[in-house]
């Protein structure tokens, strides 16, 4: 099973971006999405983008992560 974290890109730098993840910022890879521009979210897996997807699964997804980070599954186990 592959888990995707969703992430801001911030700042693209050729074949690297800058990206937000919860409030912390790090570089991941971008080969997988030569389409990527700033202020779009992606799914990010092993240091790579993976996809890029829209802001509400981006918010929805962030908040199910949060609740896991929480210890409320919200209904995910």
């Amino acid at each position: 099973m592959c888990v995707g974290v969703p992430a801001k890109v911030i700042k693209i730098e050729e074949q690297t971006a800058l990206v937000d993840v919860m409030g912390s910022r790090m570089y991941v890879g971008i080969i997988f999405v030569p389409d990527v521009k700033e202020d779009d979210f992606v799914l990010l897996h092993a240091g790579q983008a993976l996809t890029i997807v829209d802001e509400e699964f981006a918010q929805e997804s962030i908040e199910e992560w949060r609740n896991v980070l929480d210890g409320k599954h919200g209904g995910l186990f």
